[in-house]
């Protein structure tokens, strides 16, 4: 314990020290903006009393006066900015005391037997990770333990500075217990201790000001007064940002160091175990977003229990890797999310604020975002988005007036059926009603050998690429055409459970959400590949009585005879890039499916 002593007082010192290198680039900047005030204080003081006489120092006082003036009013600017500007918040979710007695009692528990101050309140970010935050800037308003109803005593240290705000990830608080939970946070908590330090705090301002006055520089103004006004004011930021910036690292590297060197004494054991449960976390999550959130918030639908949702997709992860036997004593614990008193509003609410992150999707429910249920997701959001992509195929293939091929087989019908896509795609005769499509490569001559088999591939690949471009353009007209985003309303998103005076989310500008994508935009052969896909599982539902399904780990899938269909995507990758459609028909014949029947569309 000694050892840990003296090195979380070493790691503090040294935080210390390097916010103090801070402050000092703020005082030399202090100093270089009143130099030239000084110096003109002297020659106008010389000058009746007789020291500094003559010609010389007469002009000099007539032009040193002007410009100590003109730096003076420039720092006062560019000081006013640093302090007013509105330094960046994380959107979260904010936990009223109320909403959470039970959470807000382990963090005091917590930052007692650390020997730090209790944050000033708690709030939640949908994503694997946490970390205080301060924000107790001027321009936010009043201070966050007023805010969330917290008391002053256990929201201020005792100096009277007022802690940070404790951030949650809330995928933890669903999939860890209570203690995995309470190990997670210690090195968090411990890190107020360092924060409400008047040199670290003063510090950490300055920088947070500097920061919000570039972007604020960077900001698009009108008037070629004011761009110039302000572009002074960035460079004067930036200049500084750039003197204080390694200080400033390292001092939140000594303050992470030292927060985590007093944790140590804290569930040390227990510590491990949660750490391996934050990657497995953060595992499931990351599959939960892309494979299953992402499809729904494509078509305007947003699962309102991600949360919940990422504990059924964890515990499948754990049941292939066949670790579900090791899980299921820990599963049996009580879950963090219990410590809160309504779990659900919770839930929705940071799985909206989710899907504005990561999607860029409306601040409220609507008529087109509303949310969805994980019981209605296969009917309501699988089902509809394999109809409306292959609505949309359909729609293309009427642009490129292509029918179906008569083989004899079956009898040809105009409506929309897979065959009409296989035979497209396949058939080395073109229709001659369809437009020309332009090879990608020099037809070779015919002849015996392979030269057939190379100019019917050639032809097929062509086939592809083109409705490939088609279906992108007509996606990216179809997104082009969509409504505009709704402006953000003044109160957190689906916050019924715990109202603010003041909402933390209308601090960050929403302009350029999404903020984190999930995924880049997909090519044009994986667009086409989803297309087809989208045609053989209706087809599939339509004529053999499969069903849409979900799985939590792969998002949307095919059930067969109440077995998932997992051997179509080569298949599919068969037909695109080979134009072979041999493997795919003879899945369709051993399933049951009939392409020639016309399937129902959106």
């Amino acid at each position: 314990m000694s050892g840990s002593g003296t090195g979380t007082e070493a790691g503090a010192q040294a935080a210390r020290s390097r916010a103090v290198a801070v402050l000092r680039v703020r005082s030399q900047a202090l100093a270089v903006a009143v130099l030239p005030a000084a110096g003109a204080v002297i020659l106008l003081a010389g000058g009746p009393t007789g020291h500094l006489p003559g010609t010389v120092w007469d002009l000099a006082r007539w032009v040193l006066t002007p410009l100590a003036v003109l730096v003076l009013l420039a720092a006062a600017g560019v000081a006013l900015v640093v302090a007013r500007a509105r330094p960046a918040v994380s959107p979260t979710v904010p936990i009223a005391e109320a909403a959470a007695p039970e959470l807000y009692r382990m963090v005091r528990d917590l930052a007692d037997r650390l020997d730090v101050p209790a944050p000033s309140a708690i709030a939640l970010t949908p994503d694997c990770d946490s970390w205080l935050e301060d924000r107790t800037h001027p321009a936010h308003g009043p201070p966050p333990a007023e805010e969330h109803g917290v008391t002053a005593a256990a929201g201020r240290h005792p100096d009277g500075a007022a802690t940070p705000v404790l951030v949650i990830g809330s995928p933890f608080l669903w999939w860890m217990r209570v203690g995995e939970l309470r190990a997670v946070l210690a090195p968090v908590v411990a890190g107020t201790g360092p924060s409400a330090h008047p040199d670290i705090a003063a510090a950490r301002r300055f920088v947070r000001g500097l920061d919000a006055a570039v972007a604020v520089a960077s900001a698009p103004r009108r008037g070629p007064v004011f761009r110039a006004v302000l572009a002074g004011v960035g460079w004067a930021a930036r200049v500084l940002l750039r003197g204080c910036r390694g200080h400033a690292a390292e001092m939140e590297r000594s303050v992470a160091a030292a927060a985590a060197e007093r944790a140590q004494a804290v569930d040390y054991g227990l510590r491990i175990v949660a750490q391996e449960q934050v990657g497995l976390a953060y595992a499931g999550w990351d599959r939960l977003l892309t494979r299953v959130a992402l499809p729904a918030w494509r078509m305007g639908r947003w699962p309102s229990r991600l949360n919940a949702g990422v504990v059924s997709a964890l515990t499948e992860l754990s049941r292939r890797d066949r670790l579900a036997e090791g899980f299921a004593s820990r599963l049996g614990e009580r879950p963090a999310c219990d410590l809160l008193e309504e779990p659900g509003a919770v839930d929705e609410a940071a799985s909206l604020l989710a899907a504005r992150l990561f999607h860029g999707g409306p601040a409220e429910p609507g008529p087109n975002w509303s949310p969805v249920h994980w019981s209605d997701y296969p009917e309501e959001v699988v089902d509809r988005k394999w109809r409306t992509d292959a609505a949309r195929l359909h729609r293309v293939l009427d642009v490129l007036r292509v029918r179906p091929a008569a083989d004899g087989a079956a009898p040809v019908s105009d409506g929309p059926s897979l065959s009409r896509v296989l035979d497209h795609l396949t058939n080395p005769d073109p229709d001659p009603a369809a437009e020309p499509v332009p090879p990608t490569a020099p037809t070779p001559p015919a002849g015996p050998g392979p030269a057939p088999e190379d100019e019917d591939l050639a032809d097929t690949t062509a086939r592809s690429a083109a409705l490939a471009a088609r279906l992108s353009a007509e996606l990216a007209r179809e997104e082009a055409a969509a409504s505009p985003r709704p402006a953000a309303p003044s109160t957190a998103p689906g916050n019924a459970a715990a109202p603010a005076a003041h909402d933390p989310v209308a601090l960050w500008d929403d302009r350029a959400l999404p903020l984190f994508p999930l995924q880049p935009p997909r090519t044009a052969r994986e667009l086409l590949a989803d297309h087809i896909t989208a045609m053989v599982c209706c087809a599939a539902m339509d004529t053999a009585g499969a069903v849409p399904g979900l799985d939590w780990l792969d998002g949307p899938v095919l059930l067969v005879g109440g077995e998932r269909a997992a051997d179509l995507s080569p298949q599919v990758l068969a037909l695109i890039e080979d134009g072979d459609p041999a493997a795919l028909r003879l899945w369709l014949a051993r399933q049951g499916i009939r392409p020639e029947k016309p399937v129902r569309l959106v």
